[in-house]
C-alpha cells in the first residue's frame, strides 16, 4: 500500500518473527485458546461443559472468520464481543458457554501477557547472540593496546577487548533483567468485572474452593506459574513498565554501544560491516557512514522516549478499571518490543563484522604516548636522585610546547626529544623510547577480560548454548 502510512518498525526494521507476535493473527488465536482453556477448567470443576462442546471449541481454534467478526463489531462497536459472536457462529453446540463467567480482559489482559512472554523470548535469544560475539571479539583483542579516552581526550591506554567488555557487562545486565522479567510475569487469570470473581462465584454455587482452583488451572494450560493475586478489571499495570524497563534498558547499552562505535569509525580504529555493494553518501561516494551504529542510535532514541508511557499510563488508573490505558498501551508496548528487536538484529550484525585497524590504533597511540610515558620517564629520574618537583615543573613545560607544536604547526610529538635535550634529564632519546611500548600501559586489561569472560560470560553462555548461532538480515 502507497497510498497510506505504514508503520517503518514493520516495513524496515522489525523481524517476521516479532511482526507476528504482534500481528491479529497471533492475538485471536490466543484468545481461543484461553476461551478453550476457560471451558476445558469449568468443566473440570464441574460445570456441564460437555467433551462434545471443548472439541468444537478446537476444532475451530486456527480457523478464525473475520469477515464474520468484523462485520459484527461494526454493529455492536466491541471487539470481543464481536469474536466470542464469530466463535459461535462456528461452534454453534459450543456458543453458550463461550467466555462463560468472564469479561474482556479476560482475553485482552492474559493475551498481552502471552504476547510479552513470546516476544521477550525473541529478544532473549538475540540478546544471548550478541552477547556471545562480543565475547569472542573481547577474547581475540584483550591485549591489544588502544588509546583510552575520558571526554574523549586521549587518557591512559586500555586495549581493544578490555574495552568491549564494558559494552558486554551492560548486555549481560540487560539479560538479567529480561530473565527476571521473564520468571516474573503472572496472567490476569479470570477475575471478573472488578476483580472480586463474583460470576465464578455465582457459577459455582458459592463453592470458593473451586473458584479458588480456576486461575492456576488456567495459569498451568498457558504455560504460566501462577495469576496475579489480586487485580481490578485488568492486571496491574506495573507489569508492562517493569517489561518496558527491560526494552528500555537494552535500548540504552545498544546506543552506547554504537555510538563509541561511530566515535571509533570517525577516528578509523574501528568499522561496522560494509557490504561490498552499499553506499555510503549519495554525494560523496568515497564515505563509509556508520549507518547500522546510527540507526541502533535512532531506534534506541524513540525506545527511551517511549518509555514514559507505561509509567503514565500505570500512574493514571483510575480504581478498578479506565480504558485510557487501552489505545495508549497497545502502541506504545508492540512498537517497542518491535523497535528493539530491530535494534539487536543490527546489535547482532554489527558485533558479528567489527573489523579492526590495528595499525591505525597503533599510529594514535604513538602519537599521544610520549606524554604518558612521562611518568615512568620521571619516576626513573628520581630513582637516580633527582628532584620530583623540579622534574615535575620540566616535564610540564616541555610537554605543553610538545603539544604547541602538534596543535598550531601541525606538526609531529618532539616531546621525547625535548626531554633528552634538557639538562634536568640524564637519559638520551634512546633510553626514553625505551618507556613507549605500549603493553606497559594497559595495566590489567588481558587479565581482566580474561577473568570476567571466565566467571561472568561464559556461565551464562553455557546456560543458552541452544540459543547461540543465527543469522541477522538487515533488509534496507
Amino acid at each position: 500500500m502507497t497510498d497510506r502510512y505504514t508503520s517503518p518498525l514493520s516495513e524496515r526494521y522489525a523481524s517476521k518473527e516479532m511482526q507476528f507476535v504482534f500481528s491479529p493473527d497471533f492475538k485471536f488465536r490466543t484468545w481461543r485458546k484461553l476461551w478453550i482453556a476457560l471451558a476445558e477448567t469449568e468443566q473440570e470443576l464441574g460445570l456441564s461443559i460437555t467433551d462434545e462442546q471443548i472439541a468444537e471449541l478446537k476444532a475451530h481454534a486456527e480457523d478464525i472468520n473475520y469477515d464474520v467478526a468484523k462485520e459484527r463489531e461494526r454493529e455492536v462497536r466491541h471487539d470481543v464481543m464481536s469474536h466470542v459472536y464469530a466463535y459461535g457462529v462456528q461452534c454453534p453446540n459450543a456458543k453458550g458457554i463461550i467466555h462463560l463467567g468472564a469479561t474482556s480482559c479476560y482475553v485482552g489482559d492474559n493475551t498481552d501477557v502471552i504476547t510479552m512472554r513470546e516476544g521477550l523470548l525473541l529478544l532473549k535469544k538475540k540478546l544471548v547472540n550478541v552477547i556471545d560475539q562480543l565475547a569472542r571479539f573481547a577474547e581475540r583483542y584483550k591485549d591489544l593496546p588502544t588509546l583510552g579516552f575520558t571526554h574523549f581526550q586521549p587518557a591512559q591506554p586500555v586495549s581493544v577487548g578490555k574495552r568491549a567488555s564494558l559494552w558486554l557487562q551492560d548486555y549481560l545486565m540487560d539479560l538479567k533483567d529480561l530473565e527476571d522479567a521473564l520468571q516474573g510475569l503472572k496472567l490476569l487469570g479470570s477475575k471478573g468485572t472488578t476483580g472480586t470473581q463474583a460470576s465464578f462465584l455465582e457459577l459455582f454455587h458459592g463453592d470458593v474452593e473451586r473458584v479458588d482452583r480456576l486461575d492456576p488451572m488456567i495459569a498451568e494450560k498457558m504455560g504460566f506459574d501462577s495469576c496475579v493475586a489480586v487485580s481490578g478489571q485488568t492486571y496491574t499495570r506495573k507489569q508492562d513498565l517493569k517489561v518496558m524497563n527491560v526494552l528500555t534498558g537494552i535500548a540504552v547499552t545498544a546506543s552506547k554501544m554504537a555510538t563509541d562505535i561511530r566515535l571509533l569509525q570517525h577516528l578509523k580504529e574501528v568499522e561496522e560491516p560494509f557490504e561490498k555493494g552499499q553506499i555510503g553518501s549519495s554525494a560523496m561516494a568515497y564515505k563509509r557512514n556508520p549507518m547500522r551504529s546510527e540507526r541502533i542510535c535512532a531506534l534506541s532514541r524513540y525506545v527511551i522516549a517511549n518509555s514514559l508511557n507505561p509509567a503514565l499510563t500505570a500512574s493514571t488508573q483510575w480504581f478498578e478499571r479506565t480504558l485510557d490505558d487501552s489505545a495508549n498501551k497497545r502502541i506504545a508496548m508492540a512498537e517497542a518490543f518491535l523497535a528493539v528487536d530491530g535494534i539487536l538484529t543490527l546489535a547482532v550484525n554489527v558485533t558479528g563484522g567489527l573489523v579492526v585497524y590495528d595499525k591505525v590504533i597503533a599510529k594514535h597511540l604513538a602519537a599521544e604516548l610520549p606524554f604518558m610515558a612521562t611518568e615512568n620517564i620521571m619516576m626513573d629520574e628520581v630513582e637516580a636522585g633527582g628532584d620530583r618537583q623540579e622534574l615535575h615543573e620540566e616535564i610540564r613545560r616541555l610537554s605543553m610546547e610538545a603539544g604547541r607544536i602538534i596543535k598550531e604547526e601541525g606538526g609531529d610529538n618532539d616531546l621525547l626529544s625535548r626531554i633528552a635535550a634538557s639538562d634536568k634529564f640524564h637519559q638520551d632519546e634512546e633510553q626514553l623510547a625505551k618507556n613507549l611500548d605500549p603493553a606497559k600501559y594497559i595495566g590489567l586489561s588481558a587479565h581482566q577480560v580474561e577473568r570476567f569472560l571466565a566467571e561472568e560470560v561464559r556461565p551464562v553462555l553455557a546456560a543458552n548454548e541452544s540459543l547461540i548461532g543465527m543469522e541477522a538480515e538487515v533488509r534496507v
